[in-house]
């Protein structure tokens, strides 16, 4: 079952030690999860890219399962689809969709919700049809 936590707001500053660095992106990409399922690995998360970084040392990623993308500010170019990515923009991402590398035109935040779950499902679906 995913976690829960009623009426907090992770964007307030007493909750700004709650951020992680993403390794790699020197202090430049910070991640919260604010919700997660530990048994399923499905979560939610915000991630915080800062104006002018460019996750080209990280090159494009694909994941093998649903995605899910809201930006909630800022402006933020996805490579991958050649497309500027601006706030209210929505992507359902299917397993092994290719995105990325971003490049961040001002500070940007960022929605995610991943299924690793549906991945598992489908592994387990693939074995039980063999």
């Amino acid at each position: 079952m995913k976690s829960t936590v009623t009426y907090w707001n992770p964007l307030a500053n007493e909750n700004s030690e709650q951020w992680e660095t993403i390794e790699g992106s020197d202090g430049n990409l910070l991640q919260l999860t604010i919700s997660e399922d530990l048994e399923s690995g499905d979560y939610t998360r915000l991630t915080k890219f800062k104006s002018g970084y460019s996750t080209k040392t990280f090159g494009s990623k694909s994941h093998d399962y649903p995605e899910e993308i809201f930006v909630i500010s800022g402006r933020l170019y996805d490579e991958a689809f050649d497309m500027w990515l601006e706030a209210g923009h929505y992507a359902s991402r299917p397993p092994q969709e290719v995105h990325g590398p971003f490049f961040a035109d001002g500070d940007v935040l960022i929605l995610e919700i991943s299924y690793p779950r549906a991945c598992h499902q489908l592994s387990q679906m693939t074995i039980a049809a063999k």
